[in-house]
């Protein structure tokens, strides 16, 4: 994980992030990159689909709306199943207004497997809000890509890949 410790003393703020592992009926993950421009966090690294819950909103139903957001796909959210390992972690986020914040952040995830194989899922799906890119992740390379602090580590947990 990052660094808990706010090396450079910002401002801080918590958030609640709600994420979904999307597999393809063929095991292949869909994963995405944000626009290093946008600012956010872990914007040069791969990572699953989520962001923030919003007020009045369930986990699931900030799964699902940050999914249809970011890839396309409306899925429904009671199709989203909870994984029971809460992650944590912290980093620098830069803010729409260029405001560097020191962000603590609460990862709920949750799994999704869906109809269709990665080939023909990439029809369906458009990386959109603050992704520029997505993919369809064979599982045999999740160890080898550049993710975001602690992904791979949670894949390994979920028993998703091997341990390194």
């Amino acid at each position: 994980m990052a660094d808990q410790d706010n090396p450079e003393g910002l401002r801080e703020i918590e958030r609640v992030i709600a994420s979904a592992v999307i597999f393809s009926s063929d095991g292949y993950v869909l994963m995405g990159q944000k626009d290093p421009a946008r600012g956010g966090v872990y914007s040069d690294a791969w990572h699953i689909p989520g962001g923030g819950i919003e007020e009045g909103e369930t986990l699931p139903e900030a799964a699902a709306r940050e999914t249809r957001q970011e890839t396309g796909l409306d899925i429904a959210a009671d199709k989203f199943i909870p994984v029971p390992i809460i992650g944590s972690g912290a980093t620098v986020k830069t803010l729409e207004s260029g405001e560097r914040v020191w962000c603590r952040m609460q990862f709920n995830r949750f799994e999704v497997h869906l109809d269709g194989s990665a080939s023909e899922l990439v029809k369906q799906t458009e990386p959109g809000d603050d992704l520029v890119e997505l993919r369809w992740i064979p599982p045999e390379e999740l160890a080898d890509i550049k993710q975001i602090s602690g992904g791979k580590e949670f894949f390994a947990e979920a028993g998703y890949i091997k341990a390194s």
